[in-house]
């Protein structure tokens, strides 16, 4: 066909989580667009989430941190004309804005393109750089959901829900020798996420040393905690709340081998962050702890009791919400317990 795209340029380059939940749309534009090239935009730091994925031919790099120096560094002008006359070169016939911010649409007409997709609605009037504007109307909440709305006005018409990812053999044997350090083994384990990019999606320290006790007497399963350099405190403080031995590998992963430990996990039990949603795209079960952002908007997508949160089901479409109510602190232990027993129960059954 005349107008099958040939060459596709997706916009996401942030946030971790972000870009996880935008892989199904990558696989729908795959199986629509088979003989197409398709080039993801990314931040350096996030480029590894989509390394070997077998629906992506290329990686733009956009470094933000160095080209937001522009105007006053001449390193920062100099990489900054390379990434425009690269996205003018390369030619694109399709470009789909999944960020929807005025830097990412920006950046979509400086490809040139005459095919440019994105959100009606998107934030710092970003869409009047877009040549289709998409209305994704009241009733659409979950973002894979949205991005399903704009790929399919893209002209997607093989939609699928699957994130295609999975760890590399490399980074299964690291971790299998990381676990046996421990005397742990690859696949019986459960992990705890505790950190998060924000204080308020943080479920307390407390709370999580709580449901370790709790989760031991009835499962009898090693705990290991991961997370960055940075939430290594939270995991010390969730520790010094209970006797239950704990490992804190905060700081002791990259991209991949995190991916990896979370894969031959048999639960895990994590705020909502990006380590979470990887999580989720691997298949594995999760109970995901839920504050005042909506969970009904980026909740583990038609997974059964994944998500813990203060009347999830009565926020309608708004993404975060002020009221008190629904502080990540006033979901108890019992909620999140709950989940975990199910999950862990309903494995026994199921095997």
């Amino acid at each position: 066909m005349a107008n099958t795209p040939k060459n596709i340029l997706i916009l996401k380059p942030s946030a971790l989580g972000d870009i996880v939940l935008a892989l199904p749309a990558l696989a729908s534009l795959r199986a629509s667009f088979p003989e197409a090239k398709i080039t993801w935009f990314v931040r350096p730091e996030f480029a590894p989430i989509l390394k070997n994925n077998p629906n992506l031919d290329d990686v733009i790099i956009f470094d933000r941190k160095l080209l937001g120096k522009w105007w006053c560094c001449p390193k920062a002008f100099a990489e900054l004309v390379r990434l425009i006359s690269k996205l003018r070169k390369d030619k694109f016939d399709l470009v789909i804005d999944l960020q929807g911010l005025v830097r990412t649409a920006l950046f979509s007409w400086l490809t040139g393109c005459k095919k440019r997709f994105g959100m009606k609605k998107a934030r710092e009037l970003a869409s009047i750089f877009y040549t289709h504007k998409v209305s994704l109307g009241g009733n659409t909440t979950h973002v894979i959901d949205c991005y399903e709305k704009i790929i399919t006005a893209a002209g997607a018409s093989k939609v699928t829900h699957n994130y295609d990812l999975s760890p590399t053999p490399e980074a299964v044997e690291s971790v299998t020798k990381l676990l046996a350090e421990y005397e742990l083994t690859y696949g019986n384990y459960i992990v705890f996420m505790a950190g998060a990019a924000h204080s308020h999606k943080c479920w307390p320290p407390k709370h999580f040393a709580a449901l370790a006790g709790r989760v031991n007497a009835e499962f009898s399963l090693p705990i290991i905690a991961v997370g960055t350099k940075a939430e290594k405190n939270i995991i010390e403080d969730i520790k010094a709340n209970t006797n239950v031995p704990i490992l804190n590998f905060a700081g002791m992963t990259d991209i991949p081998q995190l991916i990896s430990i979370l894969s031959g996990a048999r639960l895990i039990i994590t705020n909502d962050t990006g380590p979470g949603h990887i999580a989720v795209a691997l298949g594995k079960p999760v109970v995901m702890i839920f504050g005042p952002t909506n969970p009904a908007r980026i909740e583990p997508y038609r997974c059964e009791n994944a998500a813990v949160a203060i009347n999830p089901d009565k926020r309608g479409s708004k993404i975060d919400s002020s009221d008190p109510t629904y502080a990540i602190e006033a979901v108890n232990v019992d909620l999140v317990f709950e989940k975990v027993a199910w999950h862990l129960t309903h494995e026994k059954t199921v095997n």
